[in-house]
């Protein structure tokens, strides 16, 4: 892969929020996408994460009731049914190795993203959970805390990036097309200052 193919498969793995029902993924892919995890930078290269990776109906349906979708879309409670996530994989951090786990979820779940886009599924990394409830529901021993959960699945919408808009809102927003607007700063806006020859 040379620079540029990267560079597009970046710029292709936007937050999809509603995907085709009829598309599934496999456990193996699950499965593949959790093991470039196991080969990526841990703090201290101390791994403290562990996986849940979820495909089968029940427990899909089960997970997606303790997940807050699209905070920015007011009166929008998620995908409709037919575009829910084809699978998840849930980010826990376990407390047995270490108290606290750093950066490693945030790389973990970029790291599964870039993986699933690059195998023709998009996803949205989702960090508004209710955590007691899938503890719960999952049989979750309380040493692993519920980091991310990453919802995967055929993308069925369109998401198109904006500059930010002269007032700098940040709330991304759907047109009357349906498509997925979201506003992103501008390159000039995020380097604070250069040290460059």
């Amino acid at each position: 892969m040379n620079h540029r193919d990267f560079d597009r498969l970046v710029a292709q793995a936007r937050t999809f929020r509603r995907f085709r029902g009829e598309v599934m993924i496999d456990g193996r892919t699950l499965r593949e996408l959790i093991d470039l995890v196991r080969l990526s930078p841990s703090s201290r290269n101390m791994q403290p994460l562990k996986f849940i990776p979820v495909n089968e109906a029940r427990a899909r349906d089960e997970l997606f009731h303790c997940l807050k979708w699209a905070g920015a879309l007011k009166g929008w409670a998620g995908p409709s049914e037919d575009e829910r996530p084809a699978g998840y994989i849930v980010i826990l951090g376990d407390s047995s190795i270490n108290s606290g786990f750093s950066c490693d979820h945030g790389i973990a779940a970029q790291t599964m993203k870039l993986g699933a886009q690059a195998r023709g599924f998009g996803s949205c990394i989702i960090a508004s959970i209710d955590r007691d409830r899938l503890h719960g529901l999952f049989g979750i021993d309380r040493r692993y805390e519920i980091l991310l959960v990453l919802a995967l699945g055929a993308p069925a919408e369109q998401v198109m990036i904006e500059p930010l808009p002269a007032d700098g809102a940040i709330n991304y927003w759907r047109d009357d097309n349906d498509v997925h607007h979201v506003p992103k700063r501008s390159l000039e806006e995020i380097i604070l200052k250069e040290f460059m020859v």
